[in-house]
């Protein structure tokens, strides 16, 4: 029977939490994001509308309306309460990437979320075979890796990891809640031993051949990032890449 998604709880109103929330409310469903304190809970908010990819900045930029930015920040609302989340259809958590607190923080909502509800925790290599043990063994059908490629607002793609445990229907309804909010997804399978899942296994293996190419004096970092953006239409060099993000970049 498929599942219908409608309300989504975000566990942790972070830059990722902030953003998922962020493009979940734009594409039109209710959004509730949870963090540990009121302080927190502001710079979520912040984030979401006045942040470098917020709602506001997308007014300005022409990508979005007045109105649009109204109807989703009516989509929203904001909590330290985790009983405030109870009646979700879809948990997502986006707290640190680390596994025993993920874990923490799915147990706790186990103990809280309507048993019908599709929890999908946002990491980018994290085994999903092992998050899952983090909650009852009726939930872990329900249970998914998602995969955000950050920032959540602007980036297209999201993986969709699935253990041997979860259903197809939950595979489905996250497909159809991307869809719904104009994001592109892949289904990948759950892989132990293996950090990442598509793409950023992918993506480094390529940075580390460019970094051998640069390190064994073939070619000079400038005309490896040319070689890859004019050869294979790539929008940035893979030694670009690396830098923007040691600079900072999303």
């Amino acid at each position: 029977m498929p599942i219908e998604i409608k309300s989504v709880g975000v566990l942790g109103g972070g830059v990722m939490g902030a953003g998922i929330a962020q493009a979940l409310a734009v594409g039109g469903l209710k959004v509730a994001v949870r963090d540990i304190s009121d302080e927190l809970i502001e710079k979520a908010r912040s984030t979401i509308v006045d942040g470098r990819y917020g709602l506001k900045r997308g007014v300005e930029r022409g990508k979005t309306t007045q109105e649009q930015m109204d109807a989703a920040i009516a989509n929203l609302s904001f909590t330290t309460n985790l009983d405030d989340l109870k009646d979700v259809d879809l948990m997502i958590e986006a707290v640190p990437e680390d596994l025993d607190l993920k874990k923490k923080v799915w147990a706790e909502a186990d103990g809280v979320v309507q048993p019908q509800a599709v929890f999908a925790t946002n990491t980018s290599g994290l085994v999903i075979g092992e998050l899952n043990q983090a909650v009852s063994e009726s939930r872990r059908p329900q249970f998914i890796g998602a995969h955000w490629f950050s920032p959540a607002p602007v980036m297209k793609l999201v993986e969709l990891v699935h253990a041997p445990e979860t259903a197809e229907e939950t595979l489905q309804a996250l497909e159809s809640v991307c869809q719904r909010i104009g994001k592109a997804s892949v289904r990948v399978k759950d892989a132990p031993g293996k950090y990442g899942f598509i793409a950023n296994r992918v993506y480094f293996a390529a940075v580390r051949e460019a970094q051998a190419v640069l390190a064994e004096g073939i070619a000079s970092a400038e005309d490896i990032n040319k070689a890859m953006v004019q050869g294979y239409n790539w929008p940035i060099g893979p030694l670009a890449m690396v830098e923007g993000a040691r600079k900072g970049w999303q």
